[in-house]
């Protein structure tokens, strides 16, 4: 150290404080010694000063005056030292470089002197021993010390060991690209710097790892098998347990820090690669194939056993064809709040987006053959109003089911799996091979005959699509406090997609969303339904070179023909797409005088009714669901909107599978008569009567005049007339998917009742000890989730302050049930190895896992001398 370093650093030591001793035993810093004299301190020689003298000179000085003792002896022992009073209210000082740097490190410890000494190459470099400075305390030991430098060296976040090991096991992925045996960056200085037996002490220590021939690829097999036998009920397979930590206790930490490195979203992907490549060459999937998903619910540790548990679900449900599903719902709730496939990270991975998607068409499929196998035996109704209620209160769940069904597994395809492609089939063949025939028979038996719907056309109750504007629009206009009504018509959306529209708007803050149903007009095309929506006195068709249909005698053809009609009773036509776009005030100026706002909306009917988009039907219909939610949150928000209807010119048929000549009618459209033939109608006149479709007059199922009116044939069931163009996507025919028309009504609320929340849990705590290292804390969720009142998920752990000394868990509270008992759910957390102290506080944290606020903090106390070693 450079003389001018030592002076500079007894004067700092002396602005602290007034005694400093200093033994040059190589006398090698006399002069330096002397020179604390100009700094106005007093520097005796303790070999020359009678240290009677000393301490006279002492008690006669001024309080505050410094004294340098200098020797070049060894100190002396204690009954031998005469200045043994002052010496221990004084500071000691070093001038070797290790003395100086345990000084300037701020340790405490003289002792360390011999550790830093052997050390030394580590602290020669600048950076480094600034670095150290930082994460040095004063109270730290040799362990403490190692740890850190161990934590430079690799360049970890923290100097923490779960840090080090996120730095040195993240390192042997490259962006997928796995390679097990690399060295990580620094690897080689650990042992260069004699550290690496420092590491494997703090492995040894934390997870209970102590083998002759350690390595990264090795531990990092060990801490991932021993996390799959911990999750997993049974016995772990013979040809993984040679992996199994030693210590199981020690082995409890290996779950809790891979809980934390997957639930860290800056390395969770590396996490999956590196899991997966382990899996591989651990040859996994024969190892645990057989195993059931219940045995396995509790294991996150590889993408294998997720695959395995989705492929035993699978089966089951092709097996069982609706019995015994119940178990779907609750696997997929587990899985969810887990790992692998986890809604919050799935935008993030594409494997885990599949995996979601897997449990989505999994438990759509469970739904759709619980709710066939409550009509085993076919479909049978009194009367056409039976019939219709029923379909609008529940059969809708069919058409919904397939589509959730549907449009996950073709985003499972996407990813190249084939895990769903025989459940795929026999989806599609209950779909299409009885649930379409046996609805369509029953619906035909209600509405043909002499008293059948289609000789009327009209259900008790019910509006009919022709009566919207009179029944609909002007009742809400009738209200004085209302100035304005927005309609939004959406093309093609069929009742069970604006029941699922409606759910999603009522989940937002204070609005309010009813949902009811219209009588579409027959066929039920978009230039009919659209019509039918405005205001008119008469509805009629018009020949031309395209058959139009008129209200009141003007053209309805395009938005300006229905602006037009609407300008004449205060009214306007727009796309939503333009609406939007103008931003709020020019918005607000473009409406300002209109009194009814039709707002038109086109992305089912667009991709659904042509050849080569049509297989996007539910894609769109996914789509639609975004854009109607902005539309109406622009208006509510932007326009002051206090009334949105939502409506349809008709809904629509859809089915998956290609079709055959055996789903086409076999009737001869080539009818003396027709003016338009399509897949789904034929329209004309004097068609005359067939047994082969459902016949009528749009006089009845429109509301035309004798004279303005057409007869109609439409193929009965879901058979098509043709095949020309796309065949998939339908509408036009009579079937309650086609006719039903949905209504949603969404106001805006200030009342708590439109007020939406999360529903609030509560711990069930029969004890605030913790005895073992396998805690289970239950918990009940205090009311059932309902329109306004939201699911919620959270994240529990156990910590020290905030020092996290548990696995995290995740787990949703979403049930409906009005049984407490089934809005009960237990969680186990796992206790990362330690010595607690059982007269300490310690705390169950319950955090919302998307806001992330503390919901509970209760206090525990940890008392492991009945520890049940897991």
């Amino acid at each position: 150290m450079s003389k001018s370093k030592i002076v500079e650093t007894l004067i700092n030591l002396f602005s602290e404080h007034r005694f400093v001793f200093w033994h040059d035993e190589d006398a090698h810093f006399a002069e330096e010694a002397a020179a604390l004299e100009d700094h106005d301190v007093h520097v005796v020689n303790t070999e020359t000063t009678p240290s009677l003298k000393l301490k006279i000179d002492i008690e006669q000085s001024d309080p505050t005056s410094k004294w340098l003792f200098y020797s070049q002896k060894p100190v002396p022992v204690a009954d031998q030292d005469w200045l043994l009073d002052i010496r221990m209210r004084s500071k000691a000082f070093f001038a070797d470089e290790t003395s100086m740097q345990l000084e300037e490190l701020g340790l405490h410890t003289l002792s360390l002197r011999s550790h830093l000494k052997a050390r030394s190459q580590f602290l020669r470099a600048k950076d480094r021993f600034e670095r150290m400075k930082k994460l040095v305390m004063p109270t730290d030991t040799e362990a403490d010390l190692d740890r850190k430098m161990i934590a430079i060296l690799i360049r970890a976040d923290q100097a923490d060991l779960t840090s080090m090991l996120l730095k040195l096991f993240t390192s042997m992925d490259n962006n997928g690209n796995v390679d097990l045996n690399i060295e990580p960056r620094g690897w080689a200085e650990l042992s260069s710097y004699g550290l690496l037996p420092s590491f494997w002490m703090l492995i040894k220590d934390e997870f209970g790892y102590d083998v002759s021939d350690s390595s990264l690829r090795d531990l990092l097999f060990r801490i991932l098998v021993s996390d799959l036998a911990k999750g997993l009920a049974g016995k772990l397979p013979v040809g993984l347990t040679h992996f199994l930590l030693p210590d199981r206790a020690k082995a409890a930490s290996a779950s809790v820090f891979l809980s934390q490195w997957r639930g860290n979203i800056s390395h969770f992907s590396s996490y999956d690669s590196i899991s997966t490549e382990v899996a591989q060459q651990l040859q996994l999937g024969q190892l645990i194939s057989g195993v059931h998903a219940e045995d396995m619910l509790n294991v996150m540790t590889f993408s294998e056993i997720e695959k395995l548990i989705i492929i035993d679900l699978r089966d089951r449900i092709i097996n069982s064809s609706g019995s015994a599903l119940d178990i779907v719902h609750d696997v997929f709730a587990r899985r969810r709040d887990g790992h692998w496939a986890n809604p919050k990270l799935a935008s993030n991975s594409d494997s885990t987006r599949a995996m979601l998607c897997c449990y989505e068409a999994l438990e759509a499929a469970a739904h759709f053959y619980t709710l066939k196998s409550r009509y085993s035996e076919g479909f049978s109704f009194a009367s056409a109003e039976e019939a219709a209620n029923l379909y609008h209160k529940e059969l809708f769940r069919f058409d919904q089911t397939y589509r959730h069904f549907h449009r996950a597994a073709e985003q499972v395809d996407v990813h190249g799996w084939t895990l769903l492609q025989n459940l795929r089939k026999q989806v599609e063949s209950a779909y299409t091979d009885w649930f379409l025939p046996h609805l369509s028979l029953a619906w035909g038996k209600v509405i043909e005959g002499d008293n059948g719907l289609l000789s009327h056309w009209k259900l008790p109750e019910w509006t009919s699509q022709t009566d919207f504007y009179q029944s609909k629009v002007k009742t809400v206009l009738a209200n004085p406090n209302i100035k304005r009504v927005f309609v939004i018509i959406s093309d093609a959306l069929r009742f069970e997609a604006a029941e699922e529209l409606s759910r999603i708007i009522n989940s937002r803050n204070k609005y309010q969303a009813s949902l009811s149903t219209l009588l579409g007009v027959l066929p039920s095309y978009t230039k009919l339904g659209m019509a039918a929506l405005l205001p008119h006195k008469s509805l009629a068709f018009k020949e031309g070179v395209e058959l139009s249909v008129t209200v009141d005698g003007k053209s309805t053809a395009d938005l300006l023909a229905r602006d037009a009609i609407l300008a004449k009773i205060g009214g306007m036509a727009i796309h939503w797409e333009e609406l939007t776009s103008l931003g709020k005030d020019k918005a607000r100026e473009r409406v300002r005088d209109a009194s009814v706002v039709y707002i038109y909306h086109d992305r089912i009917d667009l991709l659904g009714d042509k050849a080569v988009s049509e297989r996007q039907t539910f894609e769109a219909v996914s789509r639609t669901f975004e854009e109607l939610n902005g539309v109406v949150g622009f208006l509510m928000g932007n326009l002051n909107a206090s009334t949105v209807l939502i409506t349809a010119d008709h809904g629509f048929l859809y089915q998956e599978s290609a079709l055959d000549d055996a789903d086409r009618s076999t009737l001869d459209i080539k009818t003396v008569g027709a003016i338009v033939t399509k897949k789904r109608y034929v329209i004309g006149r004097k068609l005359g009567y067939t047994d082969k479709a459902w016949c009528g007059n749009t006089a009845i199922t429109a509301g035309m005049t004798e004279a303005d009116s057409l007869d109609f044939w439409v193929p009965k069931g879901a058979t098509r007339f043709h095949f020309v163009g796309g065949a998939r996507f339908v509408h036009g025919s009579a079937m309650p998917q086609e006719v039903i028309v949905p209504l949603i009504t969404i106001k805006v609320s200030g009342s708590d009742k439109a007020k939406t929340s999360q529903v609030n849990i509560s711990p069930l705590m029969t004890s605030t000890k913790v005895v073992n290292n396998l805690p289970r804390f239950d918990f009940i969720q205090t009311e059932p989730v309902s329109t306004k009142i939201l699911p919620r998920t959270v994240v529990l752990s156990l910590r020290d302050d905030e020092t996290l000394i548990s696995s995290e868990h995740t787990i949703t509270f979403d049930s409906s049930s009005n049984a407490m008992d089934e809005r009960k759910k237990s969680v186990i957390l796992t206790l990362k190895n330690g010595s607690y102290d059982p007269k300490k506080d310690y705390h169950l944290v319950i955090r919302d896992a998307d806001s992330k606020v503390e919901l509970h903090r209760i206090t525990l106390k940890i008392d492991l001398a009945l520890a049940n070693d897991f």
